[in-house]
């Protein structure tokens, strides 16, 4: 956690920092404060002065698709629901006891991202910041953003960035998250180190612009297993084991961790065309266009000793390691014309090497120890707006190799006026699985297997209507068929007696067509200072067999309270929040694999979780005060987050966001 101190003396120190700026010298700057309010700092040459206003809305978040936000230091429910270890809305997931432990599926969002197989390790990757969710800045003055929040025994959570430019063209970022946590079980601690630095740059003339990023990232977390007794020392509520250091867990001696790190790089310029001042292209032109990502990338797990709980093993430690390095580049063309819009055309080649440390010859196969090969793809971009209608579509496929697939993705949005939108999308795409399914290696025998010639590729079809409505409320219904939905489930040709399914984990293709319908609706009534904030989900899954388990119903309501305080020097939300889905089979969790398989044999969910919260804002600084799950002290203990995995207990928690202007 030294990177913490480090990153914090930046912060704090930058109040000292004098930035020299040729173009924004001579002016006078506003530098936002609560409730809209500005204070002024004047800049003067000679005998005049040049005045040149800064809001909030020079403090821009520049996102992967180049789409524009504004830095926003106001509180609202929505930040209520996104002040969590991922920063944003968990409505569709469960959360394991412990900060940085995997998430369990209340809902799902089967869309393929990109053609290419993934490393694989799910579970693991909730906290992974990929390319596409990195942003970039472009800020007036020096701004920082500094997150924190207790943790659970030992510990706490930081999440800080500094953003600055050395001029209007070039600005930088450095972001660094990390967190330690040991847990309220026994060999839960968990604990994680996220290093991002960003720049973006544009040339006077505006025809050459360029962001890169490089990240790297380190998650590590001890696993036990789950607990060994539950019936009799979970679900008993025997007031002993209300500690639940004491309750006995199934091992003491594994940790997994994944680790990954990325160069990446998108740069454009345009060969004709003019530029307005926003840097958007004004009459008709051409841009050519590079980007290059290249990114390593392992997960590991580690056991002291084996444990007979995942079966046989070849030695007496555990150490599997799984590895994948791929590199990305892509050349791409556009044109853009007033009347027929933006057209980009692009070619990808994409090299990857997922590889294990030898070859291995099990008794019924030769397993070999890595998958290595290049792909080639060519995809196109379209975007155009007719007045309030907005079309936008991109394909991907492709045209050389073994592991790629294709991907189509279209939309048709049109805004009827200030308060109504309309939205229909499709998706389509075939890829084939992630590398851990094509291809495993442990020292367990049973967690060893090669399926690159038997696997066929994933088939997603499917399309949304989404209606935003500030009056009725915003509406999301979505149907997706899939084929050769691939899953992780145990050995049903295996001989199972209870507690030894994981000891035959294997993955699966399902050869029937399944069908997801899922319905989303969002709704808050107000009345004075008192609000109610409704999000109900309904998923109706239609399947040959249990592969695909949802909770047919998910809800949350707040009730919350808002008003000024202090002659409106302070402004606070406080309320109640209950969440709620209905019983299921809900997945169990595998810590060898770092992934969730399908099981059939036990029902979870059905229980209320009630968070009691306060939070206030106070200039630009954000605070939140959160009692979770207080029901826990009066409920009995049959909330889980997965079969063996315990959801947490009543905890109150404290942490603020606040955000420094230079």
């Amino acid at each position: 956690m030294k990177h913490l101190l480090t990153l914090l003396l930046v912060f704090f120190g930058q109040a000292l920092w004098a930035q020299e700026d040729s173009i924004q010298s001579d002016r006078e700057m506003e530098i936002p404060t609560a409730g809209g309010m500005n204070r002024k700092m004047p800049s003067k040459r000679g005998g005049g002065a040049k005045v040149q206003e800064i809001t909030i809305k020079d403090y821009k978040i520049i996102n992967y698709q180049r789409d524009t936000t504004f830095l926003d230091t106001t509180i609202s429910i929505q930040k209520e629901y996104k002040y969590n270890f991922l920063r944003r809305d968990n409505f569709e997931l469960m959360p394991f006891a412990n900060v940085g432990q995997p998430y369990n599926k209340l809902g799902v969002d089967l869309d393929a991202k990109d053609i290419y197989p993934r490393l694989g390790a799910n579970a693991k990757h909730f906290n992974y910041l990929e390319a596409r969710e990195v942003d970039y800045y472009n800020v007036a003055t020096p701004m920082s953003d500094l997150m924190f929040k207790t943790t659970f025994e030992q510990g706490q959570l930081l999440d800080a960035l500094l953003t600055f430019n050395t001029s209007r063209r070039l600005n930088f970022s450095i972001g660094y998250k990390g967190f330690r946590s040991l847990g309220k079980y026994q060999y839960s601690q968990a604990e994680a180190g996220s290093f991002k630095t960003t720049t973006n740059y544009v040339t006077q003339n505006g025809r050459y612009n360029l962001r890169a990023h490089i990240a790297a990232q380190n998650l590590q977390t001890e696993e036990n297993g789950g607990l060994a007794n539950k019936e009799l020392q979970f679900e008993s509520n025997d007031p002993e084991f209300r500690d639940r250091s004491r309750l006995d867990v199934l091992f003491s001696n594994a940790n997994n961790r994944l680790l990954g790190k990325r160069y990446f790089l998108d740069h454009q310029y345009i060969l004709f065309g003019k530029q307005s001042d926003s840097g958007k292209v004004k009459t008709t032109a051409l841009t050519i266009g590079h980007q290059f990502n290249y990114e390593t990338k392992y997960y590991q797990y580690q056991q002291t000793s084996n444990n007979a709980y995942f079966g046989e093993s070849f030695s007496s430690d555990i150490d599997d390691k799984a590895h994948l390095k791929t590199m990305n580049n892509q050349l791409s063309a556009q044109f853009s014309n007033k009347t027929l819009g933006v057209l980009t055309g692009h070619l990808d080649f994409h090299q990857y090497n997922y590889y294990f440390n030898s070859v291995l010859q099990t008794d019924t196969q030769l397993i070999q120890s890595q998958l290595k090969g290049g792909e080639i793809a060519v995809g196109a971009k379209y975007v155009k707006n007719i007045g309030g209608f907005q079309l936008n579509g991109a394909l991907r496929s492709n045209i050389s190799g073994d592991l790629s697939g294709t991907m189509l993705d279209a939309f048709a949005s049109y805004r009827i006026n200030e308060n109504h939108a309309l939205k229909f999308s499709v998706h389509s795409s075939f890829k084939m699985p992630n590398f851990n399914y094509l291809l495993y290696q442990s020292d367990y025998r049973n967690y060893n297997w090669q399926h690159t010639s038997d696997f066929k590729k994933v088939g997603n079809n499917g399309f949304q209507f989404d209606l935003e409505s500030s009056l009725w409320g915003n509406l999301m219904a979505k149907y997706t068929t899939l084929s050769n939905y691939t899953y992780f489930a145990s050995d049903p040709s295996e001989t199972i007696v209870q507690g030894s399914e994981q000891a035959f984990i294997k993955p699966f293709q399902e050869s029937g067509t399944i069908n997801l319908v899922k319905l989303k609706y969002e709704k808050e009534f107000k009345w004075k200072g008192f609000a109610l904030n409704n999000t109900i989900m309904y998923q109706n899954v239609s399947q040959p067999n249990a592969v695909l388990n949802l909770p047919d119903f998910v809800t949350r309501n707040t009730l919350y309270y808002s008003n000024y305080g202090f002659k409106k020097a302070l402004y606070f939300q406080t309320g109640v929040t209950l969440k709620y889905f209905t019983e299921y089979t809900m997945d169990a969790y595998n810590p060898v694999l770092g992934e969730f398989y399908s099981q059939d044999t036990e029902k979870l969910g059905g229980f209320p979780m009630l968070d009691f919260f306060i939070n206030a804002r106070i200039q630009q600084t954000r605070v939140f005060l959160k009692a979770e799950h207080f029901n826990s002290l009066f409920s009995d203990n049959k909330f889980y987050a997965a079969p063996n995995y315990p959801y947490r207990d009543f905890v109150i928690r404290f942490g603020l966001v606040w955000n420094f202007f230079s």
